[in-house]
């Protein structure tokens, strides 16, 4: 106890230190935000053993870029708090968070595969038959269209149904 108060004593001292580590922060945020934003939907939605580990990594990556130096237990929290005040700034700010998530893409339009659209978004030919099959669909041709939602999930609707059946759910830090 008496090393956080000397920690909190020397940091009142030196506000500065806050000020950068936030600002760090800050800065690194808005990179990363950008960066998972190339990557695409299915990274954020449909996380594989791979895409997991890599934001594992990232995350130890960064951490000396946004703290620096200041391995104190003052600077972890006032990264965490910068962190999460931030998340919350941006998940009430629609403009940021629409920009940031997009919108759904058509994958299959009237049992035809848009390739384009597949490329586009990075969804292999097999993960769409994959959520097909998922949905309860044998093939494309069944499909009335196919959707890559903004979440990373894919919605069917077959022909002969406008009911979505939709059988993989993702839970994200979005769904408040």
């Amino acid at each position: 106890m008496e090393t956080l108060i000397n920690e909190l004593k020397q940091t009142w001292d030196n506000p500065a230190t806050l000020l950068v580590t936030a600002l760090r922060v800050v800065v690194v945020y808005g990179v990363l935000l950008i960066f998972l934003q190339l990557s695409g939907r299915r990274v954020l939605g449909q996380m594989t053993p791979f895409d997991l580990l890599t934001l594992l990594l990232l995350s130890n990556v960064v951490q000396n870029a946004m703290l620096g130096s200041d391995n104190s237990l003052v600077g972890g929290l006032v990264g965490a708090m910068v962190l999460l005040l931030l998340n919350r700034l941006i998940s009430r700010a629609r403009a940021i968070r629409e920009r940031f998530e997009g919108s759904p893409t058509v994958l299959i339009s009237q049992g035809q595969i848009l390739l384009d659209n597949l490329k586009r978004e990075n969804v292999s030919q097999a993960e769409l038959m994959t959520a097909l099959r998922e949905h309860g669909v044998e093939n494309a041709a069944e499909v009335g269209i196919a959707l890559l939602e903004a979440d990373g999930t894919i919605s069917v609707v077959p022909h002969k149904s406008g009911v979505i059946r939709q059988v993989r759910h993702v839970k994200s830090s979005r769904n408040r």
